[in-house]
């Protein structure tokens, strides 16, 4: 495959990005579901809280069958996926049919899930839906550079979420190794000052604690 177009880079760094985002989210959102469960119904505040999302869901119920299944909320996990197969079916040709159907097989196990009483097992299923889809691109998207891009992606939005869901910093030290690794080898043109310095923040625990915004407003530019 020959030099990849701007347009086509920016879909492949998206939909690494958007299915990222998809797959972090359905893992995350376990936890609180358990707290609205058994401690306290509004738990999924904190959620929104870390992302920045507003309040607008009103209960505990809402919140599951908006936030999780309805296209309609641009915020939901149902409008991620639907952008994540907006991009892929653009890439259809570079990604083949057999990785492509994955992200359709996610989008369609939330579509079957919204009247759900066990949400958690239909987000199972998207997440085991999208490793496959990983899986099947390593094994048949022929151009590493395509491979490359969308593991950008993936790994910039990781780190975001990462940073603002307040994972381990061992876990957003490790995710920053594997994006700097994958941005050595892209010949997308992206802010080598800011991968150095997104690489700096995240050397050491007491750095990367009093730098995290700085290391979101970087996360924002480094593909850019």
């Amino acid at each position: 495959m020959g030099i990849i177009s701007l347009d086509k880079s920016n879909r492949l760094i998206w939909l690494g990005r958007y299915t990222e985002r998809t797959f972090t989210i359905c893992r995350t959102l376990s936890r609180y579901y358990d707290d609205m469960l058994d401690r306290d119904e509004f738990a999924y505040r904190g959620f929104l809280d870390c992302l920045g999302l507003p309040y607008v869901y009103g209960s505990r119920e809402a919140f599951i069958k908006t936030y999780i299944f309805d296209p309609s909320d641009p915020n939901s996990l149902a409008s991620q996926l639907s952008r994540a197969l907006d991009n892929a079916i653009v890439m259809r040709e570079e990604l083949t049919s057999d990785t492509l159907c994955y992200i359709q097989m996610a989008q369609d196990a939330l579509r079957a899930g919204t009247q759900s009483s066990a949400p958690m097992l239909i987000l199972q299923e998207v997440v085991d839906d999208l490793f496959a889809f990983w899986g099947s691109a390593d094994d048949n998207v022929a151009s590493e550079e395509c491979r490359t891009l969308m593991k950008c992606g993936k790994y910039v939005e990781r780190l975001d979420l990462y940073v603002r869901l307040g994972y381990s910093f061992r876990e957003v030290e490790k995710e920053t190794s594997k994006l700097m690794n994958r941005l050595s080898k892209v010949r997308f043109a992206h802010n080598e000052r800011d991968a150095e310095r997104l690489a700096a923040l995240t050397r050491d625990e007491a750095t990367y604690s009093r730098n995290k915004q700085a290391i979101l407003s970087l996360l924002c530019t480094v593909l850019s």
